[in-house]
């Protein structure tokens, strides 16, 4: 294939070059697959761009709002083709909460056409009219006439924005990243490179293709390389984590990715049963990324799924972030081997040696940097850390984005930065980590560090251990509040139903406990909450900073609030679950430990069983979103 100066004009050689090839393989709910060649999703791509070229869209954002399967697939083709700027957002049928990120980036697009399907088409145009965008016209792709024989590929220069990525959204407000061409082409170099894929791969998962991960390393890429996509829906993941694995197994999937907490999910649910029916030996390449990587997490499913033909070296731990458009490091193909380091000193900013009888942290290496130059920089200084300190990640190389869709001060604020050295061009990631021997390794992010006792604790890590801590605990959230010395609060998901007030106590003090040993920290408050009260992204991460902002505005509802200390400036005071809910405005619905609201001295009623007001959207500080 000849040397392509924009990545349509890639694909389009491609799709003729690859014709009779099968490029995609799309199960349903039930596992059933339907194959679809280059030349199918070719002639359907070249219909959807021409109905977008008699709209004038050219250079212009184009939402996408599909159900996985072949018609996502020719829509964002078919963008591409028409030059327009592609801009996939969640699928029509999802949550409420992605419904409105859907309006969101539709106001802050301005885009004039959405791309959806014609079952979907008049229940996505009222929820735009809904939210003030009644102009938008959804055009259903599956209603096309095959008119785009005549359509000739445009011939975009490399820095033309071909689509937006928008962020996930787990620590501040999602942002529109402008991926160019060029930076396309450059990620999709420094992928084959990695993951050392070809036409022969087959290239799968159920990641949504409204995330980077998922659109350009388990779409793209290997549409890109001329080589299968296998795409599977998540809801059936999310009803069955190890239906991923069975359909790796039955379609021979060689490349898979997801995050570490699915690869969790799969060794919790798997029986010796379900090992014996799996057939995982024709995967080489399973990317544990999209979230921090747990070192106990891939020593236990290397060992676990050995049994099932998982070849030692598969699993590899990776980084990367929509900002630079989607890979910044990837482990090598070697059996994992996580850094045990000192707890203390890491708590310090430093990678050492363990001590002796002293506390200590593994931590997952992220591997050597994939087409791009990383430095670990003093956030404060800029100035670049020697080998061994923790610091903030910047990236730089082809595959960085250039900023924001309209968002010149959070542009301003992450790209283009230079060291106190005087290099240029710099992205600032917003995470911290260190390098050691070449090697990545990730330890938190700035916004999300809290302080104890003048050791900086992530909550990442305090987060997984309570995890692990066994029924009835599920998903938490550890951050901080305000008050006159930082208070560290747990938000605890508790399985089941019919605890004691007792009870409650008791499940609180284990929480407690757990973060003490574990940490040596000190919890300000804990609250136990039923399951689902943590907000996820769909990709799956943590919405921390909406987490923080609902604890603060008293907008959670728990089982049980143990009470921070006077002055923390936390709504949660006491332990009675008694409710204001005195008439106008929103009422402050938070729990009193007297007979009267604390907040506003209205009788209180109930004991917490009234609907909880609507959560207000959470507004943070620009950050990048990774992985």
């Amino acid at each position: 294939m000849t040397q392509a100066t924009g990545f349509t004009q890639a694909l389009a050689a491609r799709f003729a070059d690859s014709a009779a090839r099968t490029a995609l393989l799309c199960l349903d709910g039930d596992g059933n697959a339907e194959g679809h060649t280059y030349g199918e999703l070719d002639a359907r791509a070249r219909a959807v761009a021409a109905a977008l070229l008699r709209r004038r869209t050219a250079g212009r954002p184009v939402l996408i709002s599909m159900d996985e399967g072949p018609a996502a697939v020719t829509a964002l083709v078919g963008c591409l083709y028409a030059g327009a700027v592609a801009v996939p957002v969640p699928p029509p049928d999802t949550s409420r909460a992605a419904a409105e990120r859907t309006a969101a980036i539709a106001a802050e697009t301005d885009a004039a056409v959405m791309l959806t399907e014609s079952a979907h088409a008049g229940e996505l145009s009222r929820r735009l009219a809904d939210a003030g965008r009644s102009s938008v016209v959804c055009l259903a792709v599956d209603c096309l006439p095959d008119d785009g024989a005549d359509w000739l590929p445009p011939a975009p220069d490399g820095a033309d924005t071909a689509l937006l990525q928008y962020t996930s959204g787990s620590t501040a407000a999602p942002r529109g990243v402008q991926v160019t061409h060029a930076n396309l082409l450059a990620t999709m170099e420094s992928l084959r490179a990695a993951l050392g894929t070809d036409e022969s791969a087959r290239i799968g998962g159920w990641l949504p293709l409204h995330h980077d991960l998922g659109l350009i390393g388990q779409l793209l890429h290997p549409l890109w390389l001329g080589a299968t996509a296998v795409l599977m829906p998540g809801r059936r993941f999310a009803a069955d984590p190890l239906s991923w694995l069975r359909e790796v197994a039955r379609h021979r999937v060689t490349v898979t990715a997801a995050p570490d907490s699915a690869y969790a999910r799969c060794l919790a649910a798997a029986t010796d049963e379900d090992l014996a029916g799996l057939d995982l030996s024709a995967l080489t390449t399973a990317v544990n990324a999209s979230e921090p990587v747990s070192a106990v997490t891939l020593t236990a499913f290397a060992h676990r799924f050995a049994a099932a033909g998982l070849r030692p070296g598969a699993l590899a731990a990776g980084y990367g972030l929509a900002e630079a458009t989607l890979l910044v490091s990837l482990a090598d193909r070697l059996p994992p081997a996580p850094a045990t380091v000192s707890a203390e000193a890491l708590e310090r900013g430093e990678l050492t040696p363990p001590v002796p009888g002293h506390p200590v942290r593994t931590l997952a290496g992220c591997g050597t940097a994939r087409g791009v130059t990383v430095r670990i920089v003093d956030p404060r200084s800029s100035a670049v850390l020697p080998e061994g300190a923790v610091g903030e990640i910047w990236v730089r190389g082809d595959a960085v984005a250039d900023g924001y869709w309209r968002r010149p001060l959070e542009t301003a604020a992450a790209f283009g930065h230079a060291t106190a050295s005087g290099e240029y061009g710099f992205l600032r990631t917003g995470d911290l980590g260190a390098l050691r021997d070449g090697e990545l390794y990730l330890t938190g992010r700035i916004k999300d560090a809290l302080l104890v006792d003048g050791r900086t604790l992530h909550p990442q890590e305090a987060e997984r251990q309570l995890a692990r801590s066994g029924a009835p605990f599920g998903s938490a959230v550890v951050l901080s509040a305000p008050a006159e010395h930082e208070q560290i609060v747990a938000i605890q998901e508790i399985r089941g139903a019919g605890w004691s007030h007792g009870q409650l106590a008791d499940l609180a003090e284990r929480v407690r406990g757990c973060l003490h040993e574990e940490f040596g920290a000190s919890l300000g408050g804990v609250l136990l909450v039923r399951p689902g009260t943590v907000r996820r992204t769909t990709s799956g991460k943590v919405r921390r900073s909406l987490m923080r902002e609902l604890y603060l505005r008293g907008e959670l509802r728990p089982l049980y609030a143990s009470a921070p200390p006077a002055g923390c400036g936390s709504p949660w005071r006491g332990t009675a679950m008694s409710w204001c809910t005195r008439a106008g405005g929103t009422g402050c619905r938070r729990p009193s430990p007297t007979p009267s609201c604390a907040r506003c001295s209205a009788p209180a009623t109930g004991n917490g069983s009234t609907t909880s007001p609507t959560p207000r959207p959470a507004t943070a500080s620009p950050r990048p979103g990774s992985w």
